[in-house]
């Protein structure tokens, strides 16, 4: 059986009256801590007894706005779009061939009709030259078709009827005379022969020169005439195309504008259709914009628009809608003509923008953002005024002299919409509150305040 030490009794003896004495002390303890309490909710009613009960200059004036519901606002967005020329066309010729003139330079301003580059039509002028002279000669042989035979040649031909017939008498007669020669065996049948093949060679003349004097008397032939009058036509079409080719080896301005680009230099063999220059149309230019189809019946067609092109502002006006939807955008896209004195600073490629007004339904109040307060969880705050036992019933009617205070209360907002110095909100707040809007970073809830003016 084991021994108690002496340490062991001497402890438990101590435990009972340590025990006794801590009850006293945590009693003790208590009683001076309501006491603290009780002097302290006396001492805050007393300070609060005499802050009600004192004069004006000892409170706080504030500024403040007695807020009115709204059911929505005006919201401005932006939309962005590109300054488009009216018209831009690269140009280059019809055909292919070596590049010998420019009459133009990048920056110039050409009129319609202006002479901008030419190729070499060398080859092509000595063509059209052959082709006149075989034109003209063609053209003298219809005159003289149409013109007829001259009396010369009638005359002539009947001088050679004339004299085939006389020739035909002669040998008719030799005829004749070796016929009795022959019969009577004084000439041979070969020299009798003889003279009847001349009889027939001068009949087979005289057939022709009668035919041909016949001809000459009834004129030319209107198959012929028809004939050579397509001959010359031809040859006129020939030389047509030659000089509408000619034609087409010079580049001319389609519509006034500015040379924005040369594409090539002089000495450069060119392919049909390669561009050579770029031009772009002098007139007022167009702006282009993406707009969602929902704000479209507020851009009716022929209204005045201001749009934002760098820094400056121009008056523009919509012109046309296109009736298509951008499937990248979503949109469609308006065409809006600038003024006229915008085609001197506004080039092509610059970006325009349009700003459009859209209503947007909620309820909230207007505040200015003076009278915001960083709230908790990332919500905002606003300090309204309540009455005290002795305000006024109505802020907003107080008379002048009143000089009754009003209690400082911590209302949590949403800030729905901000529009320059002010925000729409909702929340804690009622329609025809009072609420501070100047000097908040003074302003604690609870506090007492006086309403500037009142």
């Amino acid at each position: 059986m084991k021994t108690k030490s002496s340490d062991e009794l001497a402890f438990k003896q101590v435990i009972p009256h340590f025990k006794s004495t801590t009850r006293r002390l945590t009693l003790i303890g208590g009683i001076l801590l309501l006491s603290s309490l009780t002097i302290g909710i006396t001492r805050f009613s007393m300070d609060k007894r005499n802050v009600e009960s004192s004069a004006d200059v000892s409170l706080l004036t504030v500024k403040t706005t007695n807020v009115k519901p709204v059911k929505s606002y005006q919201v401005s967005r932006t939309y962005t779009g590109e300054v488009q020329a009216v018209r831009a066309s690269e140009l280059g010729f019809e055909r292919g061939g070596k590049l010998i003139w420019f009459g133009v330079d990048r920056g110039n301003r050409v009129t319609t009709g202006t002479a901008l580059a030419k190729l070499d039509t060398t080859n092509l002028e000595a063509k059209r030259q052959e082709l006149i002279a075989q034109k003209d000669r063609a053209v003298a042989v219809l005159e003289e078709l149409q013109t007829g035979p001259r009396n010369e040649d009638i005359a002539t031909a009947r001088a050679q009827v004339k004299e085939i017939e006389e020739q035909l008498k002669l040998e008719h007669l030799k005829r004749t005379r070796r016929k009795y020669l022959y019969e009577t065996g004084a000439i041979s049948k070969e020299q009798y022969d003889e003279v009847a093949f001349n009889s027939n060679a001068l009949f087979e003349r005289l057939s022709a020169a009668k035919s041909k004097l016949d001809e000459l008397l009834a004129g030319t032939r209107k198959e012929q005439i028809a004939a050579q009058k397509a001959a010359v036509k031809q040859l006129e079409a020939s030389i047509a195309d030659i000089e509408i080719t000619i034609a087409k080896s010079t580049i001319k301005a389609p519509f006034a504008g500015i040379i924005a680009a040369r594409r090539l230099d002089e000495g450069t063999v060119v392919n049909a259709g390669q561009a050579v220059l770029r031009l772009m149309e002098d007139v007022r230019p167009e702006l282009e914009i993406g707009i969602p189809v929902s704000l479209l019946s507020q851009l009716k067609i022929g209204t005045k628009q201001s749009v934002q092109i760098g820094e400056t502002t121009y008056a523009a006006k919509v012109s046309s809608i296109l009736p298509e939807i951008d499937l990248a955008t979503r949109t469609r896209t308006v065409i809006l003509t600038l003024e006229q004195s915008a085609k001197q600073s506004v080039a092509p490629g610059q970006i325009g923008r349009l700003k459009i007004a859209q209503t947007v339904s909620t309820n909230g109040y207007w505040l200015p953002i003076s009278a915001l307060v960083q709230g908790k969880r990332g919500l905002w705050s606003c300090y309204a005024l309540t009455e005290t036992e002795n305000s006024p019933k109505n802020l907003s009617l107080a008379n002048a002299n009143a000089t009754k205070p009003y209690r400082v209360e911590r209302r949590d907002v949403e800030v729905v919409h901000t529009e320059g110095d002010r925000v729409l909100v909702r929340g804690a707040i009622e329609s025809g509150d009072n609420v501070i809007i100047d000097g908040i970073q003074r302003i604690v809830p609870g506090q007492l305040v006086h309403i500037a003016g009142s």
